[in-house]
């Protein structure tokens, strides 16, 4: 009776083994689905980000309320050329010039690309 009773302790703990090796492989499942979904989203964040940088004069969401220009709806194009030239020093501005030095190509990109496709009011 003693082999059955070492038989039935391997056969269980083999089982065990096995239940924990899948509940492995779930959570890593999980967990990669998890982070494909946050990558997802991390572009429109990024650029909602450095959109909200610039809502103290433009307006949330590029709808200007005042005498400053609106982003909203503008050409993707216009905005990354308007803030390159900022950038370079080829277009004069007084805060515009020195904020746009703060910021990459590709920053520039994101957040030209974000307030394009915001809808105008």
């Amino acid at each position: 009776m003693q082999p059955f009773t070492r038989l039935r302790s391997r056969s269980s703990s083999n089982r065990e083994n096995a239940l924990h090796k899948i509940s492995i492989a779930l959570a890593a499942g999980v967990a990669a689905l998890g982070s494909a979904c946050a990558a997802a989203q991390a572009p429109d964040a990024r650029a909602r980000s450095l959109a909200a940088t610039c809502a103290a004069c433009h307006g949330t969401n590029g709808i200007s309320v005042g005498d400053v220009d609106s982003l909203a709806g503008k050409a993707k194009d216009e905005l990354a050329r308007k803030l390159q030239e900022f950038k370079s020093g080829a277009r004069p501005g007084t805060v515009m010039p020195q904020l746009a030095k703060g910021y990459t190509d590709e920053q520039i990109d994101t957040v030209a690309t974000w307030f394009a496709a915001q809808k105008p009011k």
